[in-house]
């Protein structure tokens, strides 16, 4: 009897852990859920899902005695988690085995935007610094003041990297945090007005949907620059090309859009965004962590032991 619905597309690792652990069955994405054999609809109590394609009652109702949704990756913006509470389905993600990472990546963006390092190499590997002298100066990083949007998890271990650089933090929350000589801001506009770099480290979903809003991106300023780490559907991203175009802000190093992988064209045209290709979580080590804790989670579910982490 089939108990587990793995869906997305998985690594070779990941897939066959799967397969030794659950004997599960393969989906490539949520629309395959109605076509798959009642019988086996029937029996099936877990989904593994990967993706952010949405997973809504419909997709829910197909399985009718599911009670679990364990996540690949700490948002799962992608699933409805009213329908899923009113149907009494838990759901899992995995979080703080990507903290690091992710971080890393938001901070990586930030110093590439500030020392313009994609546009630096390129003056070098093009043979413009033999031909014609050195790259123009660029602006410092360190003893800057950068906005957190957002500090949860991650967002605190990217305010303590900064802080490492010597960097003036700031941050907007829903409530002030524990954070000793952090600045707190009670409005983003505010927040955004007052730093050089904003970071954006909000969780996805509707609530947050287009939180960097058009006033928020024309309070940064012309030496403003935005790093978004967390979903695209945070941004304007209207606003941000034209604010981009214009050169109402400086820069913007983006590592997730709005209809990604297909993102729009008007960003490779500009030559200060750096583009990153959703990669925040993207090491050997911490995908495999990641692969861990959604099958640990399972795991639990099967065995009716407590769920290691679970957001519903």
């Amino acid at each position: 009897m089939v108990k587990t619905l793995v869906i997305g597309n998985y690594s070779g690792a990941d897939h066959a852990a799967m397969e030794a652990e659950f004997a599960p069955v393969f989906l490539p994405d949520p629309d395959a859920l109605p076509g798959l054999d009642e019988r086996v609809r029937a029996s099936v109590t877990a989904i593994a899902y990967k993706g952010h394609l949405p997973v809504g009652a419909e997709h829910m109702d197909a399985v009718p005695n599911l009670g679990l949704i364990a996540n690949f990756g700490v948002g799962y913006d992608a699933i409805d988690t009213a329908a899923a509470s009113e149907r009494g389905v838990k759901i899992t993600n995995t979080p703080n085995v990507l903290n690091d990472d992710v971080a890393d990546l938001a901070v990586g963006m930030l110093l590439c935007q500030g020392r313009e390092m994609m546009q630096a190499s390129a003056w070098a590997r093009s043979g413009h610094w033999a031909r014609t002298g050195e790259y123009r100066l660029t602006r410092k990083v360190s003893g800057s003041t950068v906005g957190i949007l957002g500090l949860g998890r991650i967002g605190r271990e990217i305010a303590n990297r900064l802080a490492a650089l010597k960097m003036d933090i700031h941050y907007f929350a829903r409530s002030e945090k524990d954070a000793p000589g952090w600045t707190y801001h009670a409005d983003p506009v505010a927040l955004a007005d007052t730093v050089d770099f904003l970071v954006v480290a909000l969780v996805g979903g509707q609530e947050t949907e287009k939180f960097v809003s058009r006033e928020v991106i024309a309070a940064m300023g012309p030496r403003g620059v935005l790093i978004n780490i967390s979903r695209g559907s945070t941004v304007d991203e209207t606003a941000l090309l034209d604010a981009l175009e214009a050169g109402e802000i400086a820069g913007a190093g983006l590592d997730v859009f709005w209809n990604e992988p297909d993102i729009n064209p008007r960003f490779y045209a500009l030559d200060n965004v750096v583009i990153q290709p959703h990669q925040g979580s993207g090491t050997i080590e911490t995908r495999a962590a990641m692969g861990q804790l959604q099958r640990d989670n399972i795991t639990a579910f099967h065995a009716g032991k407590a769920l290691l982490t679970a957001v519903t």
